[in-house]
């Protein structure tokens, strides 16, 4: 059991190493910083209820139960950074915001303090690490110490429940998924975690027997509704980012045939080894790479082999542009191949500007290669912008 809580702090954990890959940023940033508390807190209760670690505490300070209150804390501090991160979330003054949160955290620090108070008036001589919960229902302060850390996580996630239905509703894209999820997980919590406790609890209180509730359903029920919402949490920053490097990925393949035409003319340093870079990287490198090799190959571009392309292209039927693409492709192809041939530039070069030296980002380079491939050898020499090896 405790193997299974430990994995999912360590899922619930790596949510807040996402949002926080830009340090300086994120710590300027309130809802980030209470994003990232949240997660980290989150992911310290589950390490704190293992019984593992609960054994450890319990033996290193030589209290039997200690881990309960150091749990049921640490659950009071998570509930409380979901109300502060529900606070930033919905903005307002700053003010305002700022005295919502102090006594958000009064409120909660003061309920820890309770808890603590109510373990040490209990009797809890005998060591519990799963069932603590039910074996101390009856028992006098640690009933009320078991209730009352059961009402202050069941306030936040309630709180979170609502605000997040009633902001969905005004939101979309990403972020209204992101919320979506974070409800599920929410409501999850409630249904899963918290309302299989209360029953547990309240079926010691009417001498009966529900253990199998808190110690068999409850915990895997709280693992799941944490991984939801961490899953929440990142969804609308890691997505996009990780849709950009798919991208990224896509257009450093599609770029592939231009970069096998022109990369002898490249003079631009290599790239560092390309298995540890990530997508967008490694295209920036070859965008740079084929934008040196143009360069190089100016001196070699003909006008009147592009006119002749164009031309052929308009006869064929193609509009303005994707016949303006084809001609520069042609052009390219034939200065490429007398570069590689090493002929003599030519004495007065064009001084037309290719169009994916006049767009900004990869969409012009995407263009030209995919033109590259279209343009087969033998509609090439059909149309009179190649010279053969006999012409």
């Amino acid at each position: 059991m405790s193997l299974v809580v430990y994995l999912a702090a360590g899922i619930f954990g790596l949510s807040a190493i996402v949002l926080l890959r830009r340090p300086r940023i994120a710590v300027r940033n309130p809802l980030t910083m209470s994003t990232c508390a949240a997660i980290v807190l989150g992911s310290l209760v589950f390490v704190c209820s293992a019984p593992l670690t609960l054994a450890t505490v319990n033996d290193l300070t030589g209290i039997p139960n200690f881990g309960a209150p150091l749990t049921y804390g640490m659950l009071s501090a998570y509930s409380c950074s979901l109300l502060i991160l529900l606070i930033n979330w919905r903005g307002g003054p700053r003010e305002r915001v700022r005295r919502t949160v102090l006594r958000s955290i009064a409120a909660y620090a003061s309920l820890v303090v309770v808890i603590v108070v109510l373990f040490a008036l209990g009797d809890a001589r005998t060591e519990r690490l799963t069932d603590l919960d039910t074996y101390y229902a009856n028992t006098p302060y640690m009933r009320e110490m078991i209730l009352l850390y059961l009402l202050g996580h069941s306030a936040a996630t309630l709180a979170a429940c609502a605000l997040c239905v009633k902001w969905s509703r005004e939101v979309t894209g990403l972020l209204r998924a992101g919320l979506r999820l974070i409800l599920a997980g929410s409501a999850l919590d409630v249904v899963g975690f918290q309302l299989t406790k209360y029953t547990a609890v309240v079926a010691r209180w009417t001498g009966h027997d529900l253990d199998v509730l808190s110690t068999k359903v409850a915990p895997p029920m709280a693992s799941l509704a944490a991984l939801l919402c961490s899953a929440g949490f990142v969804l609308p920053r890691l997505l996009p980012a990780a849709l950009a490097q798919a991208r990224g990925l896509r257009d450093h393949r599609r770029l592939g045939p231009l970069w096998s035409r022109v990369r002898f003319v490249s003079t631009g340093p290599k790239p560092p080894s390309p298995w540890w870079q990530l997508p967008l990287a490694r295209l920036q490198w070859r965008e740079v790479s084929i934008h040196d090799a143009l360069l190089g190959l100016a001196p070699y571009f003909d006008d009147e082999v592009r006119e002749r392309a164009l031309a052929a292209a308009r006869r064929a039927g193609r509009g303005a542009h994707e016949a303006r693409i084809a001609a520069e492709a042609a052009m390219l192809a034939d200065a490429a191949r007398r570069a590689a041939a090493r002929e003599e530039p030519l004495a007065a070069p064009s001084r037309y500007r290719l169009h994916a030296t006049e767009v900004s980002g990869t969409s012009g380079l995407v263009e030209l290669a995919q033109a590259l491939v279209r343009t087969s050898a033998e509609t090439a020499v059909r149309a009179g912008t190649v010279r053969t090896s006999h012409g």
